[in-house]
């Protein structure tokens, strides 16, 4: 089976820029000569994440989350790591090599799979080509343009989203790329392009085309809308779906992706806010009108999936959905996904304002303009005030006692997702007042609802717990070592660790965990591996490697190196010669006591073990004198 060659893994290793790399997914900022963002791992709101260009590094002192750069991509974007350095190789340029190991011919199925997972890549890109061609110079799509232009959508947004359109002859496409572009049946059966049961049938036809991009701007689906008087190859009398989206393959999950990612990642990033709508219409329409941070589900609810995705850039998730009660109850979920995972959440209200005859972003643009849609998207509220509206709305579909209660308990599920005590408590008030209750009946009630829900916060507080960073105890010989690792790591520095270990033998290191240090450092000399991941692959315990990262990510050990090591050396040279010196004092003791029993019997036989007892102690004492003289 082909492997990556080692040769290749550091030439992308040592071409990184860390600081680019990690840029990506963070918006990092230079204080203090270093770089600093808000940690993707978890919600804060002051900086505490920080990398290390040198040693190609990352590391949170809030979550205590480190290791190097590949690493970090490879948690980022979910890949193995051979998936992560083909993907860090794409960005710095270089063509990687492989070897076969022992296994002569055999077939590589991995290597096919990776294979015809980049086939299909290049597949989806060119028949995104094709259809935005089709749509903007072939008369046959000419109503289809007409329609999204009628809709408010500018040329600039249709250029934009590369939108596309499906000639309206189901054949046509399988025709094209079997015959004209040589793909195989097989192939094109397996992309997604294709109907299951008719193999020649395309599932987009006579179609407005949506192209789905991952967050590299890579195509990897499509939706299609269907328009008014185009054939769409269903039986005479059948109304055909407004929308089809692609069906999952191995480069699309759309659980797990988000319409417009690509475009509106920058300002995620920067605002730390992101814009839900429902549909890619509703995107398109919010990006027309400078809300740039827009995106979408696909075809389903906002996933738990989706909003961890979102987590990493964002910090809250502000809703546009429609106004209708389809659009309204996926709000409500979309609101608990949020919460869950750990994003704060806001809705657009929906009032009696001019733009209340349109009930989505669309629709606002189309009558109203992109002023009037920016204005409506900037006017939202927080969750639980929505929530509390909806709750109203329920009770007063039914006045009862028990509509009352049902609407109450309406709002439990959100308050059990409060990680603040004090925050469920203001809700519980909250609602009191709403609905004119004692707030202690509604915290019973709540006190009810939350023991049937099982320990659902105290599963995730033991969880955090388990997750929780271990510290490890600094001393002078992991202070040491882990300057030598980071001395090791860094190509702007002399590598100090041939003359560290000419100067200190391993047997004179106590700390188990300062010897692996020693260790893993001595096997990168003997191969000529120089990187932070060379050294941290050769230490065995998540714990250590988490504090050479956040020892290295400091700082302290990246000033005066030499000065450090000389100054370690000499004090771990000083606590072996100190340790020597009591075992020796303690030897002096026991043989002085037994030569004072034995001289009371008439018998001198340890005069000279003394003497030389006293010679050893005499000469650590020059040794200990030269150390603190710093000879």
């Amino acid at each position: 089976m082909p492997y990556i060659s080692e040769s290749s893994i550091q030439e992308v290793k040592d071409r990184l820029d860390a600081v680019a790399v990690v840029s990506e997914y963070v918006k990092l900022e230079r204080r203090g000569g270093r770089w600093w963002a808000c940690c993707p791992f978890h919600q804060e709101k002051t900086a505490s994440f920080t990398v290390n260009p040198d040693l190609k590094t990352y590391y949170c002192f809030g979550c205590h989350k480190g290791d190097t750069v590949v690493k970090f991509v490879q948690e980022m974007d979910r890949l193995t790591f051979p998936e992560t350095m083909e993907q860090l190789a794409g960005k710095t340029g270089i063509e990687l090599v492989y070897e076969r190991s022992s296994g002569g011919d055999i077939p590589d199925r991995d290597e096919a799979k990776k294979k015809a997972k980049e086939e299909i890549f290049e597949l989806y890109q060119r028949i995104s080509g094709t259809f935005h061609h089709f749509l903007l110079k072939k008369p046959e799509a000419e109503a289809a343009k007409q329609y999204i232009i009628s809709r408010g959508t500018s040329i600039e947004m249709i250029e934009r989203f590369r939108l596309g359109y499906a000639p309206a002859d189901r054949y046509w496409l399988h025709t094209f790329l079997s015959q004209k572009k040589g793909y195989s049946g097989e192939f094109l059966q397996s992309s997604g392009l294709f109907s299951s049961r008719y193999p020649g049938v395309s599932l987009f036809s006579g179609r407005l085309m949506f192209p789905i991009a991952d967050r590299q701007g890579r195509t990897v689906a499509f939706g299609g809308r269907f328009l008014p008087g185009q054939a769409d190859g269903n039986r005479a009398g059948e109304q055909p779906p407004k929308y089809i989206n692609s069906p999952e393959t191995q480069i699309y999950k759309k659980g797990e992706t988000l319409f417009a990612i690509d475009l509106a990642l920058p300002e995620v990033r920067r605002t730390k806010t992101a814009y839900i709508a429902e549909g890619y219409t509703d995107v398109i329409a919010l990006h027309q009108a400078g809300i740039t941070s827009a995106l979408a589900p696909l075809g389903t609810a906002f996933t738990d999936d989706q909003a961890k995705l979102l987590g990493r850039w964002a910090e809250k998730v502000i809703l546009f959905f429609d106004t209708d009660g389809a659009g309204q109850d996926a709000a409500v979920k979309a609101i608990f996904a949020c919460r869950r995972n750990g994003l704060a959440c806001a809705v657009v209200t929906h009032d009696a304002s001019r733009e209340a005859d349109a009930k989505d972003p669309a629709d606002i643009l189309k009558q109203y303009g992109a002023r009037a849609l920016k204005e409506k998207a900037n006017n939202f509220a927080h969750d639980f005030d929505y929530l509390l509206g909806r709750a109203k709305s329920l009770r007063s579909a039914n006045n009862s006692v028990q509509g009352k209660a049902r609407a109450v308990a309406f709002l439990f599920p959100y308050v059990d997702l409060l990680d603040s005590g004090v925050a469920r408590d203001s809700c519980v008030e909250a609602i009191a007042d709403a609905f004119g209750l004692l707030p202690a009946a509604v915290a019973e009630d709540y006190r009810r609802y939350a023991l049937g829900q099982g320990a659902g916060r105290g599963d995730k507080a033991d969880k955090a717990k388990e997750e929780t960073h271990s510290r490890i105890r600094m001393n002078d010989e992991l202070a040491l070592l882990v300057a030598m690792a980071a001395n090791h790591a860094s190509p702007s520095e002399e590598r100090l660790f041939p003359a560290f270990r000419a100067a200190l033998e391993i047997h004179e290191i106590h700390d188990q965990r300062a010897k692996e240090i020693f260790i893993a450092l001595e096997e990168c000399v003997r191969y000529g591996e120089t990187g932070m991941d060379e050294i941290l692959a050769r230490v065995s315990s998540p714990e250590l490697r988490g504090f050479i990262v956040e020892k290295s990510a400091s700082g302290e050990f990246s000033v005066k190196s030499r000065r450090l090591m000389e100054d370690g050396i000499r004090k771990i040279k000083g606590r072996r010669l100190e340790r020597k010196q009591e075992e020796i004092i303690i030897k002096l003791r026991e043989v002085k006591n037994e030569g004072q029993r034995l001289e009371a019997n008439g018998l001198d036989v340890h005069g000279l073990e003394i003497r030389e007892l006293l010679a050893e102690k005499m000469r650590i004492d020059d040794e200990l004198n030269s150390l603190k003289q710093g000879r």
